[in-house]
């Protein structure tokens, strides 16, 4: 059972999920949902984020089961690109997806690179907003 974070739960996510926009060129917008579609947190200006939040979970599980078919290993990531800009699909953990939509721009080799931080510090947060 998922309990919905209340505003100021989930400011300390917004702010990780904004800290994108500094650390990766070309990120415009990001969605925090969990493995199963709902929102959890969004930095975002003109996506509807439940809809990004509900499309990363089947999104992802395709991408794990092509993976699996393939036999090419566990999922890292789904990228999708498109005509003005891509967007990539992570795990955080095995309970939250991140959602990264960026410009034609954006630089991929920064996203690769801080995406590892950024996760973890997604994943701190979430730890510490379960009760125990």
């Amino acid at each position: 059972m998922h309990a919905h974070s209340s505003a100021t739960s989930s400011a300390p996510l917004v702010d990780v999920l904004a800290s994108l926009r500094e650390r990766v060129m070309g990120v415009s917008e990001s969605v925090l949902s969990t493995a199963d579609g709902l929102l959890v947190a969004a930095d975002t200006d003109t996506a509807q984020p439940e809809a990004i939040a509900a499309l990363a979970a089947a999104t992802l599980g395709l991408g794990a089961r092509m993976a699996q078919q393939a036999d090419a290993g566990s999922l890292r990531d789904v990228v999708i690109r498109c005509g003005g800009g891509q967007i990539v699909v992570l795990s955080v953990g095995d309970r939250a997806l991140l959602s990264i939509l960026g410009d034609e721009g954006v630089d991929v080799a920064a996203l690769q690179r801080e995406s590892p931080a950024i996760v973890e510090e997604l994943l701190a947060l979430l730890a510490a907003d379960v009760p125990s």
